[in-house]
């Protein structure tokens, strides 16, 4: 499995994809942007005109995209790779999209013989830069053994969660622990500040000890900082949030604390920072 094919080279997957390259696999491309595609060109990648045109070249095809409806156009639109893929071509959707989405896609995939793989990550740019990401997946576990070896050159943590979907569900667990945390650590601040305590003294406490996250440490310093330069932006975590919340709706569980960080993000994003990095919540929690 030499040949592999990548569309959605946003923040995610331009370094997802780079990876790939630097790893020795022959990556063939599907973007929009010309500037993405004369990167890619110059790292050695073949560039293709549509997903259809793409999938007839490749044996595995990676999708990384922000929505359900934008996976679904690619797989399955118009110029989708259902069309040309061959019997056997393994799709991995490193998106995070609606669980119900990625079982009813992969539903139609394997009417044409294509298998498919969920698999969300945690992680951030840092994570995809460095090739460490936790890779969340689900599907077929056969089918993940298949395409391990990929998935090593990504990540540093694969695991299997269960059959279509699961993937999705894992994820939608992380974005709500984090976002909740996000939230946390700003009210945690504004605290200290609000009672006369330095609160990089108060981070750097809570660091050595049982409060001690990996938010507090990145998400923490970039309040402190007044440094919100994108990793993970903020309109993705309240798409994220929303989708949680949808599965929580369909599994009939109430979710109060993940319904609150998800207002508090949606206040965030209706304020005009869609685009700065969720850990922005600092400055909403600050009201």
């Amino acid at each position: 499995m030499q040949n592999i094919g990548y569309i959605g080279l946003g923040i995610m997957g331009k370094p997802t994809a780079l990876n790939l390259i630097r790893a020795g696999y022959t990556l063939h491309i599907y973007a929009r942007r010309p500037e993405i595609i004369e990167e890619f060109k110059k790292a050695g990648a073949k560039t293709y005109a549509s997903p259809k045109e793409l999938a007839a070249a490749v044996d595995v095809i990676f999708t990384n995209v922000p929505t359900s409806a934008d996976v679904e156009d690619a797989l399955l639109g118009k110029q989708g790779i259902i069309h040309s893929a061959k019997a056997g071509t393994i799709v991995i959707d490193m998106s995070t999209i609606a669980t119900a989405a990625t079982k009813r896609i992969a539903e139609q995939l394997e009417k044409n013989h294509i298998e498919m793989l969920d698999a969300p990550v945690s992680g951030g740019e840092k994570g995809a830069i460095e090739g460490t990401l936790s890779i969340m997946v689900g599907g077929k576990a056969e089918v993940l053994e298949k395409v391990r070896p990929l998935l090593e050159k990504l990540g540093k943590s694969i695991t299997h969660i269960g059959g279509h979907g699961a993937g999705q569900v894992a994820k939608a667990c992380n974005q709500i622990i984090i976002g909740e945390t996000i939230v946390a650590v700003s009210e945690a601040l504004h605290l200290a500040k609000a009672s006369g305590v330095d609160p990089a003294k108060v981070r750097e406490a809570l660091l050595g000890g049982f409060a001690s996250s990996k938010v507090l440490e990145v998400h923490g310093k970039r309040m402190l900082d007044n440094d919100y330069k994108p990793g993970f932006k903020a309109k993705l975590h309240r798409k994220d949030m929303h989708l949680a919340l949808e599965q929580a709706h369909f599994a009939n569980v109430n979710l109060p604390s993940a319904t609150y960080a998800t207002k508090c993000i949606d206040r965030l994003v209706l304020k005009g920072h869609s685009e700065l990095d969720s850990a922005a919540l600092y400055l909403v929690t600050e009201e």
